[in-house]
């Protein structure tokens, strides 16, 4: 199959032969009028033309040039036309089949179970309503323009995050190899929760909902069924029946003292979690055409089932005291510089560049999609569901406060998944229709999760098949195989009776600190050594327009200087880890770092590599203006 970039006309300028020799690498350059190559000249276009195979891939070029960049062929008034087509046999680049197969996509990786518990807790805790302009602050400032920045890099180059950086800054090339990595441990953990999830889903069918009694063989003398009568107290040593279903019967962190003893696999967890990657095998295995067409019922549903939980929970008694303690401002908490933190993380791991999957996702984009209003539009709606979870989340609370008889701040003080799994099982199983409400909430919870994981792995496939073309390309289906299943051994230890210790530390340490750190040295890399013009003048050659003042600062300067406030005020005040009754050890806190560090290792690492292999002496290679395939565009 032949495929054909749109031609370009335009006038040239003189040049040198340097730059000259760059378009025989993207394609054939042949000059209008008396351009066209000469006689003595086919030979060398022979030549060119036969290395230029292998570099140009699905039809695409590597590192397509913007307009007024390059040399020339023929006198300076004649236009020229670059002609780029493919020249082997594979096959061309895959492509979404809709374009609303792309913006789900997005949407549904952007959204997902984060947004559901973490942004409602973030924002009640630092100052309700207020939390509101930090966060706008920061999402305008800071994530958005970092969101847009990876959906042009990706759809311009064409590639996943290992192999852009070859013509981006070749020298960067570990931070492909560091976020693939960061993915594995995001899929170590992250697919637990679905298995939970799904445990209770299965229970859920059953009549009535196994967390609404104290009459189970998990349950203690401590359990106290204060929804059963009118003349039960609630004291502070009461547990309800509902907690202890996740912690003895899912959970069963009864069994596990700690971190230094996990304790055995649970096999019903690890059934949940094996029929968990079958799904995600087989959704994702054919690529975008399959998983494109999956997410319209993935990312679609839990609007759906948030839209009913938000009516329901609009008619539930004292649903108003959970919506007032939601969006109540203390605009004293904006002085607070803890309160700016959570919201520079909130917006940055809710819309999550830096993962890879936005590369990959926009990599199979047209090359003159819009991606610019792709952001604007994906992003605004991640932001606007998050808000809207908070109402979801706090009518609930305001009802189980009105039932418990206790204000909203006590009822509110889980946060993470026992919110989810405790507080919010909890309402549902004392409403009518329980067992309806139950199913649809936890089958949102898949969803939600399902999404995220289809793109975190999809980022890994597609760059690590960029990378290793020959060898992968035609091999897609067994080498997701070999990824699930490397990812279903590396969660084992999430579902031992000490699992859900392991994915807090995992959560905490392992990706956090690391994502944002690679994700700044991409923002430097980018900004800095590929050029702002240059690649401004990249998305002027996809969408006819370049970027305005306004995202350039943001990228040259705040966007960079936003990611560095996150992580020092990481490394400054580290979160302490605790998790039900159980306080992390001094030691687990260095294991959390280094884990961390196994995978930014690679950035380093790769720079010592890529300086002792590239030939040439050391002077030439640290020069970026004269060993251009050591740097890249440097401008």
């Amino acid at each position: 199959m032949e495929m054909k970039q749109p031609m370009m006309m335009e006038n040239s300028n003189p040049s040198s032969a340097p730059e000259s020799e760059e378009l025989w690498e993207n394609g054939l350059l042949i000059g209008g009028g008396s351009g066209a190559p000469q006689e003595g000249d086919k030979g060398l276009a022979g030549e060119k033309f036969n290395s230029a195979i292998g570099q140009v891939s699905n039809g695409y070029p590597s590192s397509p040039q913007s307009p007024g960049e390059g040399g020339t062929v023929g006198a300076p008034s004649c236009p020229r036309t670059l002609v780029v087509q493919q020249t082997s046999s594979d096959n061309p680049r895959e492509t979404w089949s809709k374009k609303v197969d792309f913006l789900l996509s997005v949407i549904g990786y952007a959204v997902d179970l984060g947004n559901v518990w973490r942004f409602p807790y973030i924002c009640y805790q630092n100052g309700g309503g207020a939390f509101l302009l930090p966060y706008t602050l920061m999402a305008l400032f800071g994530g958005v323009p970092l969101f847009y920045m990876e959906l042009a890099l990706g759809q311009y180059h064409r590639s996943g995050c290992i192999s852009i950086w070859k013509n981006i800054c070749p020298i960067f090339k570990g931070i492909g190899f560091a976020i693939c990595i960061i993915a594995l441990y995001i899929a170590f953990y992250y697919n637990t929760i679905m298995a939970w999830a799904l445990y209770y889903l299965l229970f859920s069918f059953r009549s009535p909902l196994p967390w609404t009694s104290c009459t189970n063989k998990w349950n203690t003398v401590n359990c106290t069924n204060y929804l059963s009568a009118d003349n039960v107290t609630w004291t502070p040593n009461s547990i309800s029946p509902a907690q202890e279903f996740y912690m003895r019967q899912v959970l069963q962190v009864h069994r596990s003292p700690g971190l230094h003893d996990l304790g055995p696999v649970s096999w019903q967890l690890a059934l949940c979690l094996l029929l968990i990657f079958t799904v995600v095998y087989f959704s994702i295995w054919k690529g975008v055409k399959t998983s494109g067409k999956v997410v319209w019922v993935t990312a679609t549903f839990p609007y759906i089932v948030l839209l009913v939980l938000l009516i329901r929970g609009a008619t539930l008694p004292g649903a108003w005291r959970g919506v007032v303690y939601y969006l109540r401002p203390d605009w004293s908490k904006l002085l607070n510089t803890s309160v700016w933190i959570d919201a520079a993380a909130q917006i940055f791991f809710s819309l999550g560049p830096g993962f890879g999957v936005l590369l990959a996702f926009s990599s199979y984009n047209p090359f003159h999609n819009n991606c610019y209003k792709d952001a604007l539009v994906t992003s605004s709606i991640n932001c606007l569901t998050s808000f809207m979870s908070g109402f979801v989340i706090f009518t609930v609370l305001g009802y189980m406060a009105e039932k418990r008889n206790l204000n909203v701040s006590e009822v509110a003080k889980d946060a993470g998944p026992s919110l989810l799994f405790i507080i919010y099982a909890e309402a549902i199983a004392n409403m009518p229709a329980a067992t309806f409400f139950a199913i649809i909430f936890f089958l949102m919870i898949i969803t939600l999760g399902l999404d995220s994981t289809f793109a975190g792995l999809e980022g890994v496939i597609t760059a690590v098949l960029d990378e290793f073309p020959q060898v992968l390309a035609k091999r897609r289906e067994w080498f997701v195989l070999g990824l699930v299943c490397v990812c279903y051994l590396g969660a084992l230890s999430t579902l031992t009776c000490g699992g859900a210790f392991v994915v807090k530390l995992f959560e905490e340490y392992a990706t956090g600190p690391a994502v944002i750190t690679v994700v700044f040295l991409e923002v430097i890399a980018v900004s800095w050594f590929y050029g702002m013009s240059r690649f401004c003048s990249n998305v002027e050659m996809m969408l006819g327009f370049k970027p305005g003042w306004y995202w350039r600062i943001c990228w040259v300067a705040i966007c960079p200087i936003f990611l560095m406030f996150i992580i020092c005020s990481f490394l400054f005040f580290p979160p302490e880890l605790k998790m039900f009754d159980y306080a992390y050890p001094p030691w687990t806190t260095a294991l959390g770092y280094c884990i961390g560090v196994s995978s930014f290792i690679c950035v380093p690492a790769y720079m010592v590599y890529h300086l002792i292999t590239i030939p040439g002496t050391f002077k030439q290679v640290r020069n970026p203006l004269t060993t251009h395939s050591a740097w890249g565009h440097f401008r």
